[in-house]
């Protein structure tokens, strides 16, 4: 029977799909990973991967093994969270799916006080839209999830902020200057509810669509673009640090002359909560959100 050393090996292997890849991840040489793989597939008596120039492929028989190994791995880190939670010190690792750019720009302060407070803790990060992140939270994949928008939850929920909407240009100052202006609006590709809010935003406010657009596949090209005068975006306040230089933000407003703004909000489901890494981990999110409010002041 194969250890769980050797599942974690044929678990990384399934990953990367590529024998040099896995073998920087495992920190062994390509030559002795290629005969530990041998010594498995020996074990388990069938081929579980085939080898091309372009990497690896699985074999039916190497799918089943790989589920069974992935289950494996699984049932064993939650049975080691399990026995640190009657622990008093915090271990184990944090599994986390957060918005990309709440990942970029929120949660590494947050982070760095988790890791300094716990250095025995673990850290498990992905990062994608939010509609992956709630994915992964329905999964079973991640402890916490951090999502951008209003969310249809119903497990434990946290609001943690919300930051506000501008019209970002190296030239208009003011809305109704678009209407004016041939440079292209520039947009990135994000959630569908996120699209939706801008578009009603812009039908409400101008009842016409933009001249030109450009659309980016990130956030952050969208704002660099903006920010080299190419053209204008409609970006959230978490982007823009305040030392950008001869940019103007020009704050949005809905039907109700209220400043138009986007939540972030922490998901994750009561049984995650318990364990004491999360639980640490949240601990530090309200104190980091306490004091964000007294800097804010």
């Amino acid at each position: 029977m194969s250890s769980i050393s050797e599942f974690h090996l044929l678990s990384v292997l399934a990953q990367e799909m590529n024998m040099r890849k896995a073998a920087e991840r495992l920190f062994v040489s390509q030559p002795a990973l290629s005969q530990r793989l041998q010594s498995l597939e020996k074990d388990w008596g069938t081929k579980l991967f085939l080898r091309s120039q372009k990497g690896l492929t699985l074999t039916p028989s190497g799918e089943i093994v790989i589920q069974f190994v992935n289950e494996t791995i699984a049932r064993e880190e939650k049975a080691r969270e399990s026995i640190h939670a009657l622990n008093s010190e915090v271990y184990g690792t944090l599994k986390i799916a957060v918005a990309s750019i709440v990942g970029q720009n929120w949660l590494p302060q947050v982070l760095k006080k988790y890791v300094n407070r716990y250095p025995q803790a673990k850290i498990s990060l992905v990062t994608g839209w939010s509609s992956e992140i709630s994915k992964a939270l329905y999964e079973d994949q991640v402890h916490i999830g951090i999502i951008r928008g209003t969310p249809d939850w119903k497990g434990v929920k946290i609001h943690l902020f919300k930051d506000s909407l501008y019209l970002v240009d190296t030239e208009i100052t003011s809305p109704e200057q678009v209407l004016d202006t041939d440079r292209p609006f520039i947009q990135f590709k994000s959630d569908s509810n996120y699209y939706q809010e801008i578009q009603d935003w812009w039908l409400r406010q101008f009842q016409t669509a933009p001249k030109r657009t450009i659309i980016v596949d990130q956030i952050e090209t969208c704002k660099q673009m903006t920010f080299n005068g190419i053209g204008y975006a409609i970006l959230p306040a978490i982007t823009l640090n305040g030392a950008e230089k001869d940019i103007f933000k020009v704050p949005l407003h809905d039907e109700n002359n209220e400043p138009l703004g986007r939540d972030t909000w922490l998901l994750g489901y009561e049984s995650a909560f318990r364990l004491k890494q999360v639980q640490a981990f949240i601990d530090i999110v309200k104190e980091h959100i306490v004091e964000s409010k007294k800097t804010d002041k």
